[in-house]
């Protein structure tokens, strides 16, 4: 895509190191990106709250965690080893060496929206009107964009 047009994913992430970077994050996509590292189960139930690293130093901080229950946590402390790696993986270095996990609320992630279902097909005439009409638009992508949200409003009538 052309234009001013950006996805929504990088100001995401840019919006996030903002907001995140005064509470200990060197990179803020370690919270957008939770549920991708940990897994989605284990990221709908915890939050990584900050990393501490020693001073002077980058390598070998505390990733704080709240997660949302006891039995969690004692889930969390039996896979410590493999969430560590999971993070260090993310980071490309050894950024993390050990978790501090604390128990409280978690922030309900919302599920992404699942897209909506195609439009039923257009009869004979609205659909040779469509075409006719998108005929002398040269832009590919433009077009079939504009085709899709022809043949929606077309099935809203």
């Amino acid at each position: 895509m052309s234009g001013n047009f950006r996805a929504i994913g990088d100001m995401t992430t840019r919006l996030a190191k903002r907001g995140l970077g005064s509470r200990g994050f060197t990179e803020a996509a370690l919270v957008t990106e939770w549920p991708n590292i940990v897994g989605a189960l284990l990221g709908a139930r915890s939050l990584p709250l900050k990393i501490a690293f020693p001073p002077g130093d980058r390598v070998g901080g505390t990733l704080s965690v709240r997660v949302g229950s006891g039995g969690l946590a004692m889930e969390f402390q039996h896979l410590e080893p493999q969430i560590l790696q999971k993070v260090n993986a993310f980071f490309g270095y050894g950024a993390v060496a050990r978790l501090a996990i604390t128990q409280g609320p978690v922030p309900r992630r919302t599920p992404p929206r699942a897209a909506p279902p195609p439009p039923p097909p257009l009869d004979g005439a609205a659909a040779a009107d469509l075409q006719q009409r998108l005929a002398g638009i040269a832009d590919d992508e433009l077009r079939a964009t504009l085709e899709a949200l022809g043949r929606r409003l077309a099935a809203g009538r």
